[in-house]
């Protein structure tokens, strides 16, 4: 029976460089975005040939010229929801058993949020988002990846990535950010009132 999987790797564990574009204009993030050939945390084995179907299913969207998608955090659904795209994978690659790729921040809401969080320190992480079949060992076949998502650092190693969105409005003063990173995107003004904002953001999730 297919099943919804998603796989979270931290951002040590993918070893994330975070770093600007050729040009400056944008904040780009790459490395591990889907292991291969090994247990991860959730008890699941993806085979090498599974992982190189993923990644090969990717890299043809983005040569058709479609923009593959992702959010900050993990909604319920498979489907991509453009009101929290945060940004959009530029390149995927098999390494070894792996798949690497390259993702740039968008200039929206959650990409602005997502980039005020990475350039003050903010250690986030990476997900995959898809679904398949699982045996009972934990092998998984059929893998049908959808994107790649944004996804807080959890406090503990085998703790389930805190929702970033979730725990913004649940927040006291949490939607003053969520309006703040909507008028960013029309009004450069209220950049400066997002940082800090964002900045309290981040000592609430101790993700310093």
């Amino acid at each position: 029976m297919t099943r919804k999987l998603y796989e979270y790797y931290s951002h040590d564990k993918a070893n994330l460089l975070v770093e600007s574009s050729a040009d400056g204009k944008d904040l780009v993030m790459s490395g591990l975005f889907i292991q291969g050939d090994v247990k991860n945390q959730n008890g699941r084995v993806y085979p090498t040939t599974e992982i190189a179907r993923a990644v090969k299913s990717i890299q043809s969207r983005l040569d058709e010229g479609e923009t593959v998608l992702g959010e900050l955090d993990h909604p319920e659904e498979l489907q991509i929801n453009l009101d929290r795209c945060s940004h959009m994978i530029t390149n995927m690659e098999m390494q070894d058993a792996n798949g690497y790729g390259k993702l740039k921040l968008l200039d929206t809401p959650m990409g602005n949020i997502a980039k005020t969080l990475l350039t003050s320190g903010a250690k986030l992480g990476v997900s995959s988002r898809g679904s398949g079949n699982v045996n009972e060992s934990g092998r998984v076949s059929d893998f049908d990846i959808v994107t790649v998502d944004i996804v807080a650092q959890p406090s503990a190693p085998d703790a389930y990535p805190k929702a970033i969105r979730e725990s913004l409005f649940n927040m006291q003063g949490g939607g003053v950010i969520h309006d703040i990173a909507e008028a960013v995107t029309h009004d450069k003004g209220a950049q400066k009132h997002l940082s800090r904002e964002i900045l309290n953001f981040i000592r609430e999730l101790n993700l310093k």
